[in-house]
């Protein structure tokens, strides 16, 4: 077995990941720094499908406050008040960081400032973007930058299996790796851990990400006893395409088609939006929009696809080209013409608000583990505003960085606990060794069945029972799936791991859903359809027990902000949610 020693460790090349290693880089160019990706680096992963943009504060008659609040109100007032502000605040200096140090070159107004769109839930329009293919100039700029940082090393296609501890337990010590090309394992022992692998919304079986996107730092987070914020809190899109049978089928068609002044319809040819937010119609945040779309599709005024239809057609064809021609060219690959006709879209599984609880520097609490992006939670609440996620990974990636590279020069190395090791490479190989098990592929596409229809955007307490209980079934039938075959490139080996981090993160949204009675943000419940802001201004914590997740909740730090700020006479009332 393969034996590597380094002083970072960071687990994903979104931009949290490559974020971090370049501040930690910067922090100690002698530092040495592995980043592994489960795809290629900065060819994979989520901040690269990133087609909107970049919320920050830049125009003089916008201000930090005003950002701040947005993200707030967006959230419910549930959000870690410290997080979004270290959000909203670091977020100028980190574009800057892009343009000036990275060599990003965002669109322009004609005056040569930099050009901001109107995204969903805001009072100011500051999403920053390039076309709407930001995700690609953001990666693209920070990949090549780093590949010029001789201390640090790129594994492409190279996943993490599980955290590894010192001998007693007190500190992250490393990682056990696996080689997807090889089959081969790798300890690597380390000072300090970040994660940044992204979300799993890949559980739901219509969903944005790729599907190599499976929680799995997450889940590693969680069975080396990390605690979790609001995992109920899940995020759907509102406008995923619909490709029936393609690969493409649940891929984002983004806020800016809705910014612009795109219109969503019904089958009956209703913009159906002025029934559930006539004020802000098609820009409401996305919670309400996906949830609207949702009901619609419910009562029987889907298409024939099973969804709705976006159109932006109204805006003029070279307008439409010129703004959007990353999902232009997607649409055609489907045999539609955004620029002429409606597409197709519905729902999509899209993003984790709940996540590791983190503090500002994103410390886990577990000496010598970080986490930053999706993977941490709170910072967004109970819904996310778009353009909020790529400006998440930035700020944290960079801030993930600076504290590692500060922690790992203070202190010492320990060795890995070799017992953990041989039980992790065994608990691995065992599905080797059975005959006629589980296939692991028809569990995976059992649980995305299950959480859609049961946990996804419309809950009710009996549902959400029956999905406990069933994912409680689901993760005995995880110890009970066989493979065959060579080790080197077997995707249903890497899909026993998938499928056992998603029954695990699920588990905790289905608890974390069914404790929250009440309806906020992206959790709906038509048992408990009140926003009760008199009893549930709370954070439910969760961590690994015994007997599966153990809970606690306590009420929610307004360190900056009053709720009657945001929400006014109500900020302490139960109100129908909308």
């Amino acid at each position: 077995m393969e034996r590597v020693h380094c002083d970072i460790l960071i687990l994903g090349s979104g931009g949290a990941g490559l974020f971090a290693a370049h501040h930690a880089y910067d922090r100690n160019p002698k530092l040495k720094i592995i980043v592994a990706a489960k795809g290629l680096v900065g060819k994979s992963g989520c901040t690269r499908m990133v087609q909107g943009g970049y919320n920050v504060v830049l125009n003089p008659n916008d201000s930090i406050d005003m950002h701040f609040k947005d993200t707030l109100k967006g959230g419910g007032m549930i959000n870690n008040q410290e997080l979004a502000w270290t959000l909203v605040s670091d977020a100028p200096k980190r574009i800057r960081e892009l343009e000036t140090k990275m060599g990003c070159f965002f669109d322009r107004n004609p005056d040569g400032t930099v050009h901001q769109k109107a995204f969903a839930g805001q009072s100011f329009d500051r999403t920053v973007h390039r076309g709407d293919l930001t995700g690609i100039e953001i990666i693209n700029r920070l990949r090549d930058q780093l590949y010029a940082k001789e201390s640090v090393t790129c594994w492409d296609e190279v996943r993490a299996v599980e955290l590894l501890y010192n001998d007693d337990q007190s500190v992250v010590a490393g990682c056990l790796m696996l080689n997807l090309r090889t089959g081969k394992f790798i300890v690597v022992e380390s000072l300090a851990v970040i994660i940044g692998t992204g979300g799993g919304a890949s559980m739901y079986r219509i969903a944005a990400p790729s599907l190599e996107k499976a929680a799995d730092g997450m889940a590693m987070a969680y069975r080396a006893g990390a605690q979790f914020t609001d995992m109920e809190m899940m995020q759907f899109h509102p406008t995923g395409l619909l490709a029936e049978n393609s690969r493409l089928n649940g891929g984002v068609l983004e806020e800016g088609l809705r910014g612009a002044g795109g219109h969503l319809y019904n089958s009956l040819g209703e913009r159906f939006m002025q029934k559930y937010d006539p004020e802000r119609m098609e820009r409401s945040t996305r919670d309400r929009v996906a949830r609207a779309a949702y009901m619609e599709i419910m009562a029987g005024r889907g298409t024939r696809l099973g969804g709705v239809q976006v159109s932006v057609a109204h805006l003029g064809r070279e307008k439409v080209l010129q703004m959007f021609p990353g999902m232009v060219d997607r649409c055609k690959d489907v045999g539609r013409d955004l620029s002429m006709e409606p597409v197709d879209v519905s729902p999509t599984g899209h993003f984790h608000m709940g996540g590791v609880t983190i503090d500002k520097d994103c410390f886990s609490g577990i000496p010598g583990l970080f986490v930053a992006g999706e993977d941490a939670g709170g910072i967004h609440g109970s819904n996310r505003l778009g353009g909020n996620g790529v400006a998440d990974s930035t700020v944290f990636g960079a801030r993930a960085g600076d504290a590692a590279a500060e922690y790992v020069m203070a202190v010492k190395r320990h060795k890995v606990s070799e017992s953990q090791v041989d039980l992790f490479v065994e608990q691995m190989m065992q599905p080797f060794k059975r005959e006629k098990g589980e296939n692991p592929f028809q569990l995976r596409k059992e649980v995305g069945d299950l959480m859609w229809e049961k946990v996804g955007l419309v809950r009710n307490g009996l549902d959400l029972k029956y999905a406990i209980d069933k994912l409680a079934e689901y993760a005995e039938r995880v110890n009970r799936i066989s493979v065959a075959g060579v080790r080197d490139y077997n995707l249903a080996w890497h899909e026993v791991l998938n499928v056992k981090n998603i029954v695990q993160i699920g588990q905790m949204i289905a608890i974390a859903s069914y404790l929250r009675t009440e309806s906020r943000g992206s959790h709906f419940r038509t048992d408990c359809p009140i926003t009760d802001n008199e009893n549930w201004f709370k954070n439910i914590f969760m961590k690994k027990g015994q007997n599966g997740p153990e809970t606690e909740i306590h009420h929610v730090e307004f360190t900056h902000v009053q709720p009657e700020e945001i929400f006014g006479e109500v900020a302490r009332v139960k109100v129908a949610a909308s």
